[in-house]
């Protein structure tokens, strides 16, 4: 018998006009013992679901079933583990794991509560924190918190709903492997929420895809034998082939509006805030070493003394290069690029770009952050606006809105351009933001993070829009990011960072594969996986803190200077 059941299933919010259908016809059985992974993206539903087999909202028609039984309310039977760990942050660890223990397990005797606790919160490693407070934790701990306090109600079936997303990628890879150990131990039911392919792959039993529309999509089985190490799967060619199936699937349904456009860009110079005079010298930009980090060092000043976080950054890029920049968080990565922003002051070492020495803020390095910034009051047009009428005051209006125009639509905003900010999801502020930044017809391009903040198919497709605006300027551009996959399909090279403090170049990789590019066109390619390995292989290397072999940080350091000189 299943454990959990959705018969007809539909559930919608509001009346009349305003009425959303959220869910549609959805069956589903959940086994018992069996991982499952519901894998969606924002809208799609996904919460409702999971709050639905939580007991916490109830079906507009059809039937929820526990063992047979309507679901009528929440209970103990079926832990919740949410995006948002809710502590209170009096308590200790243990505190807050025992709230659960004292509230399921009211006559159990203290000693053995005790016991209980204790056992939950080794089982997340929690055992050296058991005494701190939320505050002293970090964004990982908290959530190691939340899966013991959903564990110690030794529920049957556990629910979790995006627990990992709101982590950096190693935290989100180390807990997902904590998830699985848990449930190999306990042999409990799992339904997990997620965005991230990957992470589906790696944990389940069987995939269910949720479509846009509130329906369920194709169902995929995952037959890779357990445990499935992450570094061995860049090898499995079952992994590589389900990946992609999912992948196309979830691009294919999700992905449907392409960007489209009728305008024409108008031929204006912008001047960036240099006198003429310097404008008409500068016409021709130098090709080579355009952008130039000689021996950048960033120094703080502590109480215990001066603390390096960036020494002995070396890197030459040619104009017209894509870079993408990764490391693991606390790197410096940021650090190099705001410093090429001009935001950040350079400590030691200098940055040229164009063979002029960086000093300050500039239009003509753009920036695009994770979080875009806008005015919330202004419409995206306007926002758009505010940079290109600085940096064409020789245009006609009619000349600078068109640049406007030109790349909302460019960025798939062509209907929404007067919508005010206020009223835009994260995914379109992020459109506008870059918009605003090609817009400023930059000599540099600086994105710290872009789509950090974005669920994966929203991501997926900035990338896409990113690199079809970009193949049309060609624009320098240098990308921090996290993602490993990101960080290939973006970049003609990938720099690699050691670990901060005194964080260097630690390895460089050329990535020869064709342009333009596409998700799909690269999960097919047979050099795409050799990348993503040189890349992880890194990143794990330098894992749990590990400093720079001098022969390693040596080979970084050459292979730029032979990239260069070729």
């Amino acid at each position: 018998m299943a454990v959990l059941e959705f018969k007809s299933v539909s559930k919608g919010f509001g009346t009349g006009t305003t009425r959303t259908e959220v869910l549609k016809g959805i069956d589903l059985s959940v086994a018992e013992g069996e991982f499952l992974v519901i894998l969606g993206f924002s809208g799609t539903g996904k919460t409702t679901l999971i709050n639905l087999m939580a007991g916490l909202q109830t079906p507009s028609s059809g039937q929820v079933l526990f063992k047979g039984k309507p679901v009528t309310g929440p209970g103990p039977e079926r832990g919740v583990i949410f995006q948002n760990y809710s502590l209170m942050p009096w308590l200790t660890v243990s505190g807050n794991v025992r709230l659960a223990v004292d509230a399921i397990f009211p006559g159990m005797p203290r000693a053995e509560k005790e016991a209980k606790v204790a056992h939950y919160v080794q089982m997340v490693g929690l055992s050296h924190a058991a005494t701190r407070r939320p505050a002293e934790l970090s964004g990982g701990m908290r959530q190691r918190v939340n899966v013991a306090r959903a564990l110690a109600m030794n529920p049957e079936v556990l629910l979790l709903d995006e627990p990992l997303s709101a982590l950096d990628a190693l935290t989100r890879a180390n807990l997902a492997d904590e998830i699985e150990h848990i449930w190999d131990a306990d042999k409990k039911t799992c339904v997990l929420i997620t965005n991230d392919v990957d992470e589906a792959i790696v944990l389940a039993d069987r995939i269910v895809a949720l479509n846009p529309d509130g329906t369920l999509g194709r169902e995929f089985r995952v037959s890779i034998p357990r445990p499935r190490e992450r570094s061995a799967m860049n090898h499995n060619d079952a992994f590589k082939t389900l990946r992609a199936q999912v992948t196309n699937y979830l691009m294919d349904v999700g992905i449907k509006g392409r960007v489209e456009g009728s305008r024409i860009l108008p031929s204006v110079t912008p001047i960036h805030g240099l006198p003429s005079a310097v404008v008409d010298a500068q016409r021709g930009m130098i090709d080579e070493r355009f952008l130039d980090f000689s021996q950048l060092h960033k120094i703080y000043p502590t109480p215990k003394g001066p603390l390096t976080v960036v020494e002995d950054f070396n890197l030459k890029i040619d104009r017209g290069e894509f870079i993408s920049l990764i490391g693991h968080s606390g790197c410096g990565k940021s650090t190099v690029l705001t410093m090429a922003a001009g935001l950040n002051d350079i400590s030691k070492g200098a940055i040229k770009l164009d063979g002029r020495h960086v000093m300050g803020a500039d239009p003509e390095r753009a920036v695009v952050f994770q979080s875009p910034n806008l005015f919330p009051w202004l419409s995206a047009r306007e926002n758009v606006a505010i940079g290109v009428d600085k940096v064409y005051p020789k245009a006609s209006q009619a000349e600078r809105q068109d640049v406007v125009d030109y790349y909302l639509e460019r960025v798939g905003l062509g209907d929404a351009m007067d919508k005010p900010a206020v009223e835009m999801s994260n995914g379109m502020k992020q459109r506008v933001g870059i918009a605003r930044a090609f817009a400023l017809s930059p000599k540099l391009l600086l994105l710290d993070e872009p789509f950090g903040m974005l669920d994966s198919l929203t991501r997926w497709e900035l990338q896409e829009v990113l690199m079809e605006v970009w193949s049309r300027t060609k624009v320098t551009a240098v990308c921090v990011t996290h993602d490993v996959d990101e960080a290939i399909l973006l970049a003609d090279r990938v720099v690699m960072m050691t670990n901060g403090p005194q964080a260097t170049i630690g390895k460089i990789v050329n990535v020869d594969l064709p342009r333009p590019r596409t998700r799909k066109a690269l999960l097919e390619h047979p050099d795409y996986y050799l990348y993503r390995e040189q890349v992880l292989t890194f990143l794990e290397e330098y894992e749990h803190g590990a400093k720079p072999k001098p022969a390693q940080a040596e080979a970084g350091e050459t292979a730029n200077r032979d990239q260069k000189a070729a």
